[in-house]
């Protein structure tokens, strides 16, 4: 194979194993790369291996492993990105979501920075362990988060979204766009493709052997799997896949969230509007958070099947009143008391709301319609967020050892990723 020679002694490396939140990993000496493929839903690579679009995936799920494994609700990008990046729940880890109200402040918050981390992240461990580390997302809001406490270790951490503009000193790394090409937009395919192009050149370059690779969801709330320009996408995204694995690496593939369409037969949302219903019903002073609210409002308008719900302050006796109006509310699948919604979905408290609300397959939550400017949402509605984007693919290039495999036909986690990746394989 390729590129394999300095890495044909492929045992685990007691030397380069690290603990962190209570998890230990143990690498294999060959570069390890765990890539997570926001919001792609399984449907889109049995779309594309049905069209003979994703070959050396094809080879991946006979030689290796091929299967599902369960995200963390709510399924948005940070509160699973966040789970993968740590080895643990936002229980432990702090972010529930994109977005949450933070009543100590009386302020709607944004949870796009390592401050909001409660745990650290894998990859500084990674990198005292002697590891070469390399983080490259798509979406710059991933970015802090991820590389928080790496760069002062030598390790590296950018965003495709601002590649040129990294620094050595801010992101370990300088002339990106001389390595791997020009920066691209962030609202296209190519934005996820160059996190995996960055991730093989730094294999080819021997500039990193443990990576961690995060893309964005722009293709996928735009097309559905069966689309021309979906396929193309994940043609690409084979294609690096195969350079990957011919260069050595061992390969673990997850995603953050599925994705659906949420929309009606014109093609218009089909959005209700929690927020604005609750006021008419019960009176002023509800808020309703949506935890897929960020600053990339092109994907989805701020609209997903998971909102949270804050009842009127000095008004805790509306709680059983408020949940039964919204469980007979059409389209809702779940409303469930702060208490009951954190344990089964593993969620933080104090980061939460006084109800939990999820939505079905193709419904999506809004606040009012005031708040949501739809005009962005030039090709209908693909979103996500409830239990109908939770499973997602889980994929290694190697097989695994016979305990991992047991527990992958079980009840994996996306959040397991590199446990499976550094304990798992027979690589």
């Amino acid at each position: 194979m390729a590129g394999c020679s300095e890495f044909e002694n492929t045992t685990m490396n007691p030397l380069h194993a690290f603990t962190v939140n209570g998890r230990t990993y143990q690498p294999p000496q060959r570069p390890v790369v765990g890539i997570c493929l926001d919001g792609s839903a399984d449907e889109y690579f049995d779309a594309a291996l049905d069209r003979g679009r994703m070959p050396h995936l094809q080879k991946m799920a006979v030689h290796g492993f091929r299967g599902l494994a369960r995200g963390q609700m709510p399924s948005f990008t940070n509160v699973n990105n966040a789970s993968i990046v740590t080895g643990v729940p936002p229980a432990v880890h702090g972010i529930g979501g994109n977005y949450f109200y933070d009543p100590a402040l009386d302020r709607e918050v944004m949870t796009n920075g390592a401050s909001f981390l409660r745990v650290p992240t894998i990859f500084p461990a990674a990198q005292r362990a002697g590891r070469r580390v390399a983080v490259v997302t798509a979406k710059d809001k991933l970015r802090d988060m991820f590389g928080s406490g790496l760069i002062p270790l030598g390790g590296i951490a950018f965003s495709s979204e601002k590649a040129a503009q990294v620094s050595r000193s801010v992101h370990g790394i300088g002339q990106v766009e001389a390595l791997v090409g020009p920066a691209p937009a962030i609202y296209s395919g190519e934005a996820s493709l160059y996190v995996l192009r960055a991730g093989v050149r730094f294999v080819e370059e021997g500039m990193a052997d443990f990576l961690y690779l995060s893309t964005t969801d722009y293709m996928q709330h735009k097309h559905a799997p069966e689309d021309p320009a979906a396929l193309d996408f994940y043609a690409g995204i084979d294609e690096l896949l195969g350079r990957l694995v011919a260069l050595g690496a061992v390969v673990g593939i997850t995603a953050d969230h599925g994705m659906n369409a949420k929309q009606r037969a014109d093609g218009s949302p089909n959005v209700f509007y929690l927020e604005s219903q609750l006021n008419e019903q019960f009176g002023p002073g509800f808020r309703v958070i949506l935890p897929i609210t960020d600053p990339y409002v092109v994907h989805h308008g701020a609209l997903g099947s998971f909102a949270q719900v804050h009842l009127p302050p000095g008004q805790p006796e509306l709680l059983t009143a408020v949940m039964d109006y919204i469980r007979a509310l059409p389209g809702v699948t779940e409303a469930l008391d702060q208490a009951t919604a954190a344990r089964l979905m593993e969620l933080p408290p104090d980061r939460m709301g006084d109800v939990v609300v999820c939505s079905g397959r193709n419904v999506v939550i809004g606040r009012t319609p005031e708040y949501h400017d739809l005009k962005v949402l030039h090709e209908g509605l693909r979103s996500h967020g409830g239990r109908y984007e939770e499973m997602v693919p889980f994929v290694f290039s190697a097989p695994l050892k016979a305990e991992y495999a047991a527990q992958a036909q079980g009840d994996p986690r996306n959040f397991d990723l590199f446990d499976f990746l550094c304990n798992g394989t027979r690589a």
